[in-house]
């Protein structure tokens, strides 16, 4: 499933259009496995984001393997040209 980032919320989550659908539900935000980065108001919070940001917003991304929906986001593998999102944080691995 491709999609366009449209939004970036912080360094592990993002919107995408058009919505995504799984599992007979629906929305527009998603959080990619294997990285956690900092949550708002702790260190490293906004280079994150900012990195995220320059990576991915209005480009196109490919979502694979969903896992669950968490508070509303789809927690799958996401990949920019090929390669797993995750690989781009090795400072916040899982």
């Amino acid at each position: 499933m491709f999609f366009t980032v449209n939004e970036i919320v912080d360094g592990d989550t993002f919107g995408v259009e058009p919505d995504w659908e799984w599992r007979q539900q629906k929305g527009e935000r998603v959080r990619p496995t294997g990285y956690d980065t900092p949550e708002k108001g702790e260190p490293g919070y906004l280079a994150a984001k900012g990195k995220l940001e320059r990576l991915i917003l209005h480009k196109t991304v490919e979502i694979k393997e969903p896992k669950i929906i968490d508070r509303g986001r789809l927690v799958s593998d996401v990949y920019l040209n090929g390669k797993n999102l995750a690989d781009y944080f090795p400072e916040y691995g899982k």
